[in-house]
């Protein structure tokens, strides 16, 4: 697998951002430009220099299962002074000059790109860093944030976890598969909820937005292959809008 980190050009001024910024305001767009990275050898034979508008062409790595060999996860991580930095794990080595070849002002630099081959032992703990989109499915039983039954509209459809339980929500995705949990969770700080806005193509209003919640603090790996498992596919739904990445780090750093 591939670490990259793409630094974005956010500007210093919020009353006048750089187009870095206003990409950052719809996912859809962001999910649309990284996955240009991954382009299908008909794509770059018909367009070598990726002139013509995106569209899907069937590329494994976008449209593919997560595995270590194909498709991608990513997220932004805020940075101090309103910088930003998207981080992207990929099974493929991701070509960022070909999908940035004329959209090079989204960036603050040239993007790096690391290989990633991440090895974990029983009782290893870690510092983690996830942004979820934490959401339940509403059964005939569920009640909402305030005790009501939902009505009967929402039966079958997934809502966002009440605030209330969002450590919760990450300890059951711990907790999966029980009978061989790839880890537990040690100490989590208390996690930072918000939103992602995306709009797709032409659609006016103000757009959609998902509820996210930011999580940060340090775990503890229980079975090693099953958490590498867990890294490579990322934890929840979202995935496609910056959700969902796992990322790890030794104690100390």
């Amino acid at each position: 697998m591939y670490l990259s980190c793409l630094w974005v050009n956010v500007g210093s001024d919020p009353d006048h951002p750089r187009p870095g910024r206003l990409w950052l305001r719809n996912m859809y767009h962001v999910h649309q430009r990284l996955s240009m990275a991954f382009p299908t050898a008909a794509r770059k034979k018909d367009d070598p220099p990726f002139l013509k508008p995106f569209a899907p062409d069937g590329s494994q790595h976008v449209h593919g299962p997560r595995t270590e060999a194909q498709a991608f996860l990513f997220r932004v991580d805020p940075l101090p002074g309103g910088r930003a930095a998207i981080l992207v794990q990929s099974g493929a080595r991701p070509d960022w000059e070909y999908a940035f070849y004329n959209a090079g002002y989204l960036l603050a630099g040239p993007p790096e790109v690391r290989p990633y081959d991440p090895r974990f032992a029983a009782n290893q703990r870690l510092r983690f860093r996830l942004l979820a989109n934490p959401v339940r499915k509403v059964s005939p039983r569920s009640l909402d944030s305030w005790g009501n039954p939902f009505d009967a509209r929402w039966i079958g459809k997934d809502v966002p976890v009440p605030a209330v339980e969002l450590h919760r929500w990450l300890e059951r995705r711990a907790e999966e598969n029980r009978a061989r949990p790839g880890f537990r969770l040690v100490e989590v700080f208390p996690p930072q909820g918000g939103y992602l806005f995306w709009r797709k193509g032409k659609e006016e209003g103000p757009g959609r937005r998902l509820r996210s919640a930011r999580y940060e603090g340090i775990l503890e790996v229980i079975d090693p292959a099953h958490f590498h498992n867990t890294l490579v596919r990322g934890i929840g739904p979202a995935k496609a809008f910056g959700c969902g990445l796992l990322s790890v780090a030794p104690l100390g750093r």
